[in-house]
Protein backbone atom coordinates (compact mmCIF):
# COMPACT_ATOMS: atom_id res chain seq x y z
CA UNK A 1 0.00 0.00 0.00
CA UNK A 2 1.01 3.51 -0.78
CA UNK A 3 0.75 6.64 1.09
CA UNK A 4 -0.34 9.32 -0.97
CA UNK A 5 0.74 12.98 0.69
CA UNK A 6 -2.04 15.25 -0.83
CA UNK A 7 -0.25 17.85 1.31
CA UNK A 8 2.59 18.87 3.24
CA UNK A 9 0.51 21.14 5.20
CA UNK A 10 -0.14 20.59 8.78
CA UNK A 11 -2.97 21.92 11.94
CA UNK A 12 -0.42 20.45 14.28
CA UNK A 13 3.41 21.15 15.69
CA UNK A 14 3.49 17.81 17.76
CA UNK A 15 6.94 17.46 19.35
CA UNK A 16 7.63 13.86 18.19
CA UNK A 17 6.88 14.54 14.41
CA UNK A 18 8.47 12.32 12.32
CA UNK A 19 7.83 14.62 9.20
CA UNK A 20 9.11 17.23 10.53
CA UNK A 21 11.76 17.64 7.55
CA UNK A 22 8.68 17.58 5.09
CA UNK A 23 7.04 20.01 6.84
CA UNK A 24 9.85 22.74 7.39
CA UNK A 25 9.94 22.95 3.81
CA UNK A 26 6.74 22.95 2.87
CA UNK A 27 5.00 25.77 0.72
CA UNK A 28 1.52 26.15 0.53
CA UNK A 29 0.99 25.61 -3.17
CA UNK A 30 2.40 22.34 -2.74
CA UNK A 31 -0.85 20.12 -3.08
CA UNK A 32 -1.50 17.23 -5.28
CA UNK A 33 -3.15 17.80 -8.29
CA UNK A 34 -5.27 15.88 -10.50
CA UNK A 35 -2.97 14.79 -12.98
CA UNK A 36 -0.65 13.27 -10.29
CA UNK A 37 -3.63 11.27 -8.56
CA UNK A 38 -4.89 10.06 -11.68
CA UNK A 39 -0.92 8.97 -12.89
CA UNK A 40 -0.53 7.40 -8.91
CA UNK A 41 -4.07 5.53 -9.41
CA UNK A 42 -3.41 4.11 -12.74
CA UNK A 43 0.33 3.57 -11.43
CA UNK A 44 -1.41 1.39 -8.74
CA UNK A 45 -4.24 -0.48 -10.63
CA UNK A 46 -1.01 -1.54 -13.12
CA UNK A 47 1.01 -2.71 -10.30
CA UNK A 48 -2.19 -5.03 -8.92
CA UNK A 49 -2.41 -3.01 -5.35
CA UNK A 50 -6.33 -1.15 -4.63
CA UNK A 51 -4.83 0.00 -1.10
CA UNK A 52 -4.14 3.64 -0.98
CA UNK A 53 -3.77 5.59 2.37
CA UNK A 54 -3.84 9.54 2.12
CA UNK A 55 -1.48 11.65 4.50
CA UNK A 56 -0.54 14.82 4.61
CA UNK A 57 0.66 17.27 6.82
CA UNK A 58 -3.20 16.95 7.48
CA UNK A 59 -4.84 15.26 4.16
CA UNK A 60 -7.74 17.40 4.57
CA UNK A 61 -6.45 20.69 4.04
CA UNK A 62 -6.42 19.87 0.50
CA UNK A 63 -9.35 21.90 -1.31
CA UNK A 64 -10.52 18.96 -3.17
CA UNK A 65 -9.37 16.22 -0.60
CA UNK A 66 -13.65 14.86 -0.90
CA UNK A 67 -13.47 14.87 -4.60
CA UNK A 68 -10.55 13.38 -4.56
CA UNK A 69 -11.14 9.97 -2.49
CA UNK A 70 -14.21 9.74 -4.02
CA UNK A 71 -12.66 9.42 -7.37
CA UNK A 72 -10.15 7.11 -5.31
CA UNK A 73 -13.19 5.00 -3.74
CA UNK A 74 -14.87 4.92 -7.47
CA UNK A 75 -12.25 3.58 -9.16
CA UNK A 76 -12.60 0.44 -6.31
CA UNK A 77 -9.20 1.32 -3.79
CA UNK A 78 -9.85 0.68 -0.22
CA UNK A 79 -9.16 4.20 1.13
CA UNK A 80 -6.67 4.70 4.72
CA UNK A 81 -6.99 8.39 5.69
CA UNK A 82 -4.44 9.30 8.42
CA UNK A 83 -5.69 12.76 9.93
CA UNK A 84 -6.02 14.68 13.00
CA UNK A 85 -9.58 15.44 13.38
CA UNK A 86 -9.03 18.76 13.33
CA UNK A 87 -11.06 20.50 10.17
CA UNK A 88 -13.33 22.93 9.40
CA UNK A 89 -17.29 22.21 10.05
CA UNK A 90 -17.32 22.78 6.02
CA UNK A 91 -15.00 19.71 5.57
CA UNK A 92 -16.53 17.79 8.55
CA UNK A 93 -20.04 18.26 7.06
CA UNK A 94 -18.65 16.83 3.51
CA UNK A 95 -17.22 14.03 4.82
CA UNK A 96 -20.27 13.25 6.83
CA UNK A 97 -22.43 13.50 3.78
CA UNK A 98 -20.55 12.06 1.32
CA UNK A 99 -17.79 9.50 1.95
CA UNK A 100 -19.62 8.04 5.20
CA UNK A 101 -22.21 6.64 2.20
CA UNK A 102 -19.37 3.96 1.84
CA UNK A 103 -19.19 1.28 4.26
CA UNK A 104 -15.78 0.80 6.49
CA UNK A 105 -14.87 -1.60 4.44
CA UNK A 106 -14.17 0.45 2.04
CA UNK A 107 -12.80 4.07 3.76
CA UNK A 108 -11.48 3.94 6.86
CA UNK A 109 -9.71 6.84 9.13
CA UNK A 110 -7.01 6.71 11.60
CA UNK A 111 -7.04 9.59 13.83
CA UNK A 112 -3.62 10.52 15.43
CA UNK A 113 -4.54 11.44 19.25
CA UNK A 114 -2.78 12.84 21.54
CA UNK A 115 -3.01 12.94 25.41
CA UNK A 116 -4.86 16.16 26.04
CA UNK A 117 -3.07 16.12 29.22
CA UNK A 118 0.49 15.12 28.18
CA UNK A 119 0.44 16.95 25.24
CA UNK A 120 -1.56 19.92 25.53
CA UNK A 121 -3.20 21.36 22.62
CA UNK A 122 -4.21 24.94 21.64
CA UNK A 123 -7.59 26.13 22.67
CA UNK A 124 -10.74 24.83 20.46
CA UNK A 125 -8.31 22.20 19.39
CA UNK A 126 -9.81 19.31 21.63
CA UNK A 127 -13.41 20.48 20.53
CA UNK A 128 -12.72 19.79 17.10
CA UNK A 129 -11.51 16.79 17.29
CA UNK A 130 -14.55 15.67 18.98
CA UNK A 131 -16.72 16.71 16.46
CA UNK A 132 -14.51 14.50 13.94
CA UNK A 133 -15.23 11.14 15.85
CA UNK A 134 -18.95 11.92 16.94
CA UNK A 135 -19.48 12.37 13.08
CA UNK A 136 -17.45 9.50 12.14
CA UNK A 137 -16.69 7.14 15.18
CA UNK A 138 -17.58 3.90 13.43
CA UNK A 139 -14.71 4.48 10.45
CA UNK A 140 -12.26 5.97 12.83
CA UNK A 141 -9.23 3.77 14.69
CA UNK A 142 -7.63 5.85 17.17
CA UNK A 143 -3.35 5.90 16.71
CA UNK A 144 -1.29 6.73 19.25
CA UNK A 145 2.34 7.97 18.92
CA UNK A 146 4.43 7.12 22.15
CA UNK A 147 6.87 9.57 22.40
CA UNK A 148 7.62 9.61 26.32
CA UNK A 149 7.69 6.57 28.70
CA UNK A 150 5.01 7.66 30.74
CA UNK A 151 2.43 8.08 28.46
CA UNK A 152 -1.28 7.21 29.25
CA UNK A 153 -4.40 5.77 27.07
CA UNK A 154 -7.09 5.93 29.51
CA UNK A 155 -7.89 8.75 27.38
CA UNK A 156 -8.13 6.37 24.02
CA UNK A 157 -9.92 3.80 25.82
CA UNK A 158 -12.67 6.10 27.20
CA UNK A 159 -12.62 7.75 23.14
CA UNK A 160 -13.45 4.49 22.13
CA UNK A 161 -16.63 4.12 24.65
CA UNK A 162 -17.67 7.57 24.35
CA UNK A 163 -17.84 7.67 20.32
CA UNK A 164 -17.90 3.92 19.14
CA UNK A 165 -14.56 3.73 17.26
CA UNK A 166 -13.62 0.81 15.79
CA UNK A 167 -11.93 -1.68 18.36
CA UNK A 168 -8.20 -1.26 17.14
CA UNK A 169 -5.42 0.98 18.84
CA UNK A 170 -3.24 1.25 16.32
CA UNK A 171 0.08 1.75 18.05
CA UNK A 172 3.40 3.75 16.81
CA UNK A 173 6.90 4.17 18.01
CA UNK A 174 8.09 7.83 18.05
CA UNK A 175 11.21 7.51 15.39
CA UNK A 176 14.09 9.45 15.29
CA UNK A 177 14.74 11.73 12.21
CA UNK A 178 17.76 11.24 10.02
CA UNK A 179 19.77 14.71 10.60
CA UNK A 180 17.23 16.02 12.56
CA UNK A 181 16.05 16.63 16.09
CA UNK A 182 12.43 15.58 17.71
CA UNK A 183 11.34 13.69 20.58
CA UNK A 184 11.57 9.64 20.67
CA UNK A 185 11.96 6.57 22.36
CA UNK A 186 15.38 5.96 22.76
CA UNK A 187 16.52 2.27 22.30
CA UNK A 188 17.61 2.02 26.39
CA UNK A 189 13.59 2.52 27.05
CA UNK A 190 12.06 0.34 24.37
CA UNK A 191 11.37 -2.24 27.42
CA UNK A 192 9.43 0.25 29.69
CA UNK A 193 7.29 1.44 26.48
CA UNK A 194 6.49 -1.98 26.51
CA UNK A 195 5.84 -3.27 29.79
CA UNK A 196 3.75 -0.15 30.10
CA UNK A 197 2.11 -1.16 27.37
CA UNK A 198 1.34 -4.47 28.54
CA UNK A 199 -0.14 -3.12 32.09
CA UNK A 200 -3.51 -1.59 30.24
CA UNK A 201 -4.04 -5.65 29.02
CA UNK A 202 -7.39 -4.94 31.39
CA UNK A 203 -8.46 -2.31 29.50
CA UNK A 204 -8.04 -3.79 26.26
CA UNK A 205 -9.94 -6.70 27.14
CA UNK A 206 -12.30 -4.61 29.08
CA UNK A 207 -13.15 -3.35 25.80
CA UNK A 208 -12.16 -5.87 23.47
CA UNK A 209 -9.73 -3.67 21.79
CA UNK A 210 -6.79 -4.80 19.65
CA UNK A 211 -3.70 -3.01 19.82
CA UNK A 212 -1.77 -3.14 16.67
CA UNK A 213 2.14 -2.22 16.77
CA UNK A 214 3.33 -0.68 14.23
CA UNK A 215 6.90 -0.70 13.38
CA UNK A 216 10.42 -0.57 15.66
CA UNK A 217 8.76 -2.67 18.30
CA UNK A 218 11.94 -5.39 19.10
CA UNK A 219 10.69 -8.83 19.81
CA UNK A 220 13.54 -9.63 22.14
CA UNK A 221 12.20 -7.34 24.66
CA UNK A 222 8.56 -8.98 25.07
CA UNK A 223 8.54 -11.51 27.22
CA UNK A 224 7.15 -14.41 26.51
CA UNK A 225 4.05 -13.99 28.95
CA UNK A 226 3.66 -10.42 27.10
CA UNK A 227 4.22 -12.17 23.55
CA UNK A 228 1.41 -14.94 23.87
CA UNK A 229 -1.50 -11.80 25.53
CA UNK A 230 -0.49 -9.78 22.31
CA UNK A 231 -0.72 -12.56 19.99
CA UNK A 232 -4.51 -13.41 21.67
CA UNK A 233 -5.50 -9.86 21.58
CA UNK A 234 -4.34 -9.29 17.89
CA UNK A 235 -2.98 -12.47 16.14
CA UNK A 236 0.34 -12.63 14.75
CA UNK A 237 2.87 -9.52 15.65
CA UNK A 238 4.92 -8.21 12.56
CA UNK A 239 8.56 -7.13 14.51
CA UNK A 240 10.07 -6.29 10.48
CA UNK A 241 10.50 -2.99 9.19
CA UNK A 242 9.64 -2.59 5.49
CA UNK A 243 9.58 0.11 3.42
CA UNK A 244 6.50 2.23 3.73
CA UNK A 245 6.46 4.21 -0.11
CA UNK A 246 5.39 7.91 0.83
CA UNK A 247 4.74 9.95 -2.62
CA UNK A 248 5.05 13.64 -2.11
CA UNK A 249 2.54 15.97 -3.98
CA UNK A 250 5.06 16.67 -6.62
CA UNK A 251 5.75 12.63 -7.64
CA UNK A 252 9.38 12.41 -5.13
CA UNK A 253 9.14 9.25 -3.12
CA UNK A 254 10.86 7.80 -0.20
CA UNK A 255 10.61 4.70 2.04
CA UNK A 256 9.22 6.95 5.14
CA UNK A 257 8.89 10.14 6.69
CA UNK A 258 12.08 9.20 9.04
CA UNK A 259 14.01 8.69 6.20
CA UNK A 260 12.59 11.07 3.78
CA UNK A 261 16.19 13.01 3.27
CA UNK A 262 18.04 9.38 2.04
CA UNK A 263 17.69 8.32 -1.14
CA UNK A 264 14.70 10.23 -2.63
CA UNK A 265 13.47 9.34 -5.85
CA UNK A 266 11.06 10.57 -8.23
CA UNK A 267 7.98 7.76 -8.86
CA UNK A 268 8.03 8.20 -12.19
CA UNK A 269 11.51 6.48 -12.60
CA UNK A 270 9.99 3.03 -11.53
CA UNK A 271 7.04 0.88 -13.78
CA UNK A 272 5.05 -0.72 -10.32
CA UNK A 273 5.01 0.20 -6.66
CA UNK A 274 7.04 -3.43 -6.77
CA UNK A 275 9.81 -2.04 -8.21
CA UNK A 276 9.63 1.15 -5.21
CA UNK A 277 9.39 -1.31 -2.42
CA UNK A 278 12.69 -3.54 -3.69
CA UNK A 279 14.42 -0.72 -4.19
CA UNK A 280 14.10 0.83 -1.23
CA UNK A 281 14.11 -2.75 0.29
CA UNK A 282 17.69 -2.68 -1.05
CA UNK A 283 18.62 0.39 0.91
CA UNK A 284 17.53 -0.83 3.65
CA UNK A 285 19.64 -3.46 3.50
CA UNK A 286 22.56 -2.06 2.69
CA UNK A 287 21.94 0.38 5.86
CA UNK A 288 21.58 -3.27 8.09
CA UNK A 289 25.46 -4.12 6.96
CA UNK A 290 26.33 -1.29 9.06
CA UNK A 291 24.20 -1.28 11.59
CA UNK A 292 22.45 -5.20 12.06
CA UNK A 293 19.76 -3.21 14.68
CA UNK A 294 19.54 -1.27 16.72
CA UNK A 295 20.68 -3.49 19.71
CA UNK A 296 24.68 -4.75 19.51
CA UNK A 297 23.00 -7.99 20.50
CA UNK A 298 21.31 -7.96 17.16
CA UNK A 299 23.98 -9.12 14.95
CA UNK A 300 24.18 -12.62 16.31
CA UNK A 301 20.42 -12.94 16.84
CA UNK A 302 18.37 -15.88 15.36
CA UNK A 303 15.49 -13.77 14.96
CA UNK A 304 16.81 -11.29 13.25
CA UNK A 305 18.88 -13.59 10.97
CA UNK A 306 15.68 -15.45 9.66
CA UNK A 307 13.87 -12.30 9.46
CA UNK A 308 11.55 -12.57 12.21
CA UNK A 309 12.79 -9.76 13.52
CA UNK A 310 14.07 -6.53 12.09
CA UNK A 311 15.87 -5.59 15.20
CA UNK A 312 13.71 -2.37 15.76
CA UNK A 313 13.32 0.41 13.00
CA UNK A 314 15.58 1.26 10.00
CA UNK A 315 15.66 4.87 11.21
CA UNK A 316 16.20 3.60 15.13
CA UNK A 317 19.03 1.62 13.73
CA UNK A 318 20.97 5.08 12.21
CA UNK A 319 20.40 6.69 14.99
CA UNK A 320 22.21 3.65 17.15
CA UNK A 321 25.28 3.32 14.96
CA UNK A 322 25.67 7.42 15.26
CA UNK A 323 28.45 8.64 17.84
Amino acid sequence: MANLLLTTRCVRSCPYCFAKNEMAESDPSDILSWENVIYVADFLVRSNDHHIALLGGEPTLHPQFVDMTLYLLERGFHVTVFTSGIMSDERLEQLGSYLSTFPPERIQFVCNLNNPDQTPAPKGETEKVFRFLTALGPWTTPGFNIYRTDFSLDFIFDYIARFGLQGQVRLGLSSPIANQDNLYIKKEDMKKVIDRLYGYRNRFEKLRARPSLDCGFPLCYFTDEQLGWFYRMAGPMNFGCGPAIDIKPNMDVYSCFPLSNIHKRSLFEFNSIQEVVAFYLTLHDRIRQDSPGVFEECAACIFRNEGRCAGGGVCHSIEASCP
